[in-house]
């Protein structure tokens, strides 16, 4: 099937800068064996008019495709990864781009397609002849917008792949066939015998935006995350879709909160980041109690950035939920920043998913995001050296509670200069004695 009797004519025009026109790519065609097809994703893309900023191509060979793609890692000096020797895959890394070779599966590329997750991802193209293979009908799935299986026997194949239904769903815009999503009902228990970054990686996109809200609802409905996310109710669901609405108020008033970002990644790969939006949700689908979220975090193979701040979130929760914002004290503002730390943006926008108002939480996000603010980012004009020295103190755990007060009485406006805090820490060695 040629490739202009699929598009139509405003996307021919576009042509050029399409995935499917080699000069694009990051690797001259002239270094492609005949047999070479693009297939999956960047194929199924390009048929949408979908483009991505970074080239991400999936080659199919018949034979030599270890060695085919290290040539081309050698001629370009690009980096070179064997993925898998035993089913020949192998990637070379270019700055924009990552290029993957894989050696055919079966006796034919026709079988190869049959072997794959869902039709739309069975679509092959060849650069030198500019022919499309579609033997499984993929084209009009992608028309209809149906995310259909292949076989039964694919997905068991690998389990992922009925988590990943509702991930692709959600990034195209796609429905599960309804025959596809009774299967998935039917293997959802196999999910727990996958390896757990992947599991993760997938719930990754369906927690990073509003649009992977509704596909988490329904993965969760149909037994997917029983295993993982054992105390996901349909209360943490619609917490969720809270966040989400939260979250559109938030970034529109207070921009600045980075909900979408991360204080020690700031990486914008959709899927991929960490974010605060992330975390939030997390925190709403994870057991309430600390030691039992934290066993649930681990096993999901989250970091433990990550999981100290769900961690955090959900330590101060609880003072959030018992008092009113705006009548904390300047001790209790001070003792709610330093519980959630960095983590506040997740809290905040827990907060009002839970119906905070943001009159009430205004003056706390305003604090957060002032770096000088004495309450949310106090310093001390004192350190445990300079008490040692002036107070002729050993070191030990009375230095420590010595800073504490001294920055509780700081943040309540009761010292401000080095003297002021030294006069503080004597006053209080005295009434010890005393």
């Amino acid at each position: 099937m040629d490739i202009t009797s699929l598009l139509p004519s405003t996307q021919l025009r576009e042509m050029p800068a399409s995935v499917l026109s080699p000069h694009t790519w990051p690797i001259d065609l002239a270094l492609l064996p005949p047999a070479t097809y693009l297939v999956g994703g960047s194929v199924r893309d390009a048929l949408l008019g979908r483009q991505a900023e970074y080239l991400d191509l999936d080659f199919v060979l018949p034979d030599n495709a270890v060695q085919t793609a290290k040539a081309i890692a050698h001629y370009y000096g690009a980096g070179f990864v064997l993925l898998d020797a035993e089913r020949q895959i192998a990637r070379v890394v270019f700055e924009k781009a990552t290029v993957d070779f894989a050696q055919q599966v079966g006796d034919s590329l026709e079988e190869d397609l049959e072997r794959r997750d869902f039709t739309v991802n069975a679509i092959a193209y060849s650069p030198h002849s500019q022919e499309i293979l579609d033997p499984l009908q993929g084209y009009q799935d992608l028309q209809q917008g149906w995310l259909r299986m292949i076989a039964i026997e694919n997905l068991k194949e690998d389990p992922l792949r009925l988590l990943r239904a509702y991930r692709q769903a959600a990034q195209l815009g796609f429905v599960v066939e309804p025959n596809t999503q009774r299967i998935i009902q039917q293997l959802a228990g196999l999910l727990q015998f996958i390896a757990a970054e992947r599991v993760q990686a997938e719930l990754g996109y369906l927690l990073s935006a509003a649009k992977g809200t509704p596909f988490l609802q329904r993965a969760w409905y149909d037994g997917l995350l029983a295993h993982w996310l054992p105390h996901a109710s349909t209360a943490s669901l619609v917490t969720i879709e809270q966040i989400d609405r939260a979250a559109v108020v938030l970034e529109q008033d207070w921009p600045s909160l980075e909900l979408s970002g991360w204080i020690r990644d700031q990486q914008r790969v959709s899927g991929t980041g960490r974010s605060w939006l992330k975390l939030a949700k997390l925190t709403a689908l994870v057991s309430p109690d600390l030691p039992v979220a934290e066993r649930e975090l681990w096993r999901l193979k989250y970091s433990r950035a990550e999981i100290q701040s769900v961690l955090m979130v959900l330590k101060a929760w609880p003072q959030v939920q018992a008092t009113r914002l705006a009548a904390l004290s300047l001790k209790e503002q001070y003792t709610l920043f330093r519980a959630v730390g960095v983590a506040f943006p997740a809290l905040a926008v827990l907060a009002v998913a839970s119906g905070t108002t943001i009159e009430a939480i205004a003056p706390l996000i305003q604090r957060f995001l002032t770096p000088d603010d004495p309450v949310a980012h106090p310093t001390l004009p004192v350190t445990g050296r300079d008490l040692m020295s002036a107070l002729q103190l050993p070191p030990g755990p009375q230095i420590g509670q010595l800073l504490e007060a001294i920055q509780l009485a700081k943040v309540e406006n009761k010292l401000q200069t080095r003297e002021e805090a030294l006069q503080f820490a004597q006053s209080m060695l005295e009434f010890k004695s005393d």
